[in-house]
C-alpha cells in the first residue's frame, strides 16, 4: 500500500484551488460560452494539428539523437508565437497604445529566425562532434 506524500497533497490541493478560479473567471465573463468555444477550439488546434505535425517532422527529418533540440526549439518559438500572435491578430487599434508601440510582426520573424539559426548552428555543431568522434575512435 503506498501513501501519498504532503507534497503532492499540496500540489493537487492548489490545482485544484486553480481549476476553481478558472472556472469563476470563466463565468464572470460577458460571453462565458465564446470562451469555452474559443479553449475547445485551441486544444483541437493543439491535439489534432500541431501536435501530430511536430511529431511526424520529428520522426522524418530528425535523426533519434537530435529530435531533443528540436523538441526545445519547438517549445521555444512555440511560446513566443503564443505571447504575440493575440497582440498581432486583434482586429482593430490595441486598447492600451503602449501595447504595441513596434513592430511586432518584424521582430516575431526576426526571434523565431534566431530561435531556427540556433537550433541548427546547434544540429550542426553537434554532427561535427560526432564526426571527429567517429574519426578519432576509428584511428585506434
Amino acid at each position: 500500500m503506498s501513501t501519498v506524500s504532503p507534497l503532492r497533497w499540496a500540489t493537487g490541493g492548489l490545482g485544484l484551488v486553480m481549476i476553481g478560479i478558472g472556472v469563476w473567471r470563466i463565468a464572470a465573463q460577458p460571453a462565458p460560452a465564446e470562451v469555452l468555444v474559443w479553449l475547445a477550439g485551441a486544444v483541437v488546434l493543439h491535439d489534432a494539428i500541431l501536435a501530430p505535425l511536430l511529431l511526424a517532422l520529428g520522426l522524418l527529418l530528425v535523426r533519434r539523437s537530435d529530435r531533443g533540440l528540436l523538441r526545445g526549439a519547438s517549445i521555444v518559438a512555440g511560446s513566443v508565437l503564443l505571447v504575440t500572435l493575440p497582440l498581432l491578430l486583434r482586429p482593430g487599434a490595441p486598447p492600451n497604445p503602449s501595447a504595441l508601440p513596434l513592430p511586432y510582426g518584424r521582430n516575431l520573424v526576426i526571434v523565431l529566425g534566431a530561435v531556427a539559426v540556433t537550433a541548427g548552428a546547434l544540429l550542426l555543431e553537434r554532427r561535427r562532434r560526432a564526426r571527429r568522434r567517429e574519426r578519432v575512435g576509428s584511428d585506434d
